[in-house]
């Protein structure tokens, strides 16, 4: 697993676990700053994800609803949230990352993670939000 694998994945931890114990994620991400929890610290690449995703999150989440056909945000799994969350922000905000990489990276912890019907659903959303970037930052 990449480095910025593992700081995706540490990224999606600090979302979803702020989001199930219903912390606020910024005070959540800070105290694992200090002290991450495990035995490396968390890379900076996911503060920068954490920090991204909640610095747009609105938008992000804007996003999600209208182009998820269907499914409101409160539907879909937590996890699923998360990762499109972070997917989005990379696809959006993150000119470091080839979308088609924030896809593929969202997708396969998606496989990872969550349920059997996860991936092609993060994937359609994701590939839609890519699709529709150039309207989107306009």
């Amino acid at each position: 697993m990449g480095a910025r694998t593992k700081a995706r994945k540490r990224a999606l931890d600090v979302l979803f676990e702020a989001e199930q114990r219903q912390l606020d994620p910024q005070t959540l991400l800070a105290d694992r700053v200090v002290d991450s929890g495990t035995q490396t610290p968390l890379p900076q690449y996911s503060v920068d994800l954490v920090e991204g995703v909640l610095a747009h999150r609105e938008r992000i989440d804007e996003l999600l609803e209208t182009y998820s056909h269907g499914w409101t945000l409160d539907r879909m799994p937590a996890v699923d949230r998360a990762l499109l969350r972070v997917g989005s922000w990379e696809i959006l905000y993150n000119d470091d990352v080839p979308d088609a990489v924030a896809i593929d990276e969202a997708v396969d912890l998606a496989r990872e993670l969550s349920t059997d019907d996860s991936p092609s659903f993060v994937n359609g959303l994701l590939a839609r939000i890519e699709e529709m970037k150039p309207t989107i930052l306009a």
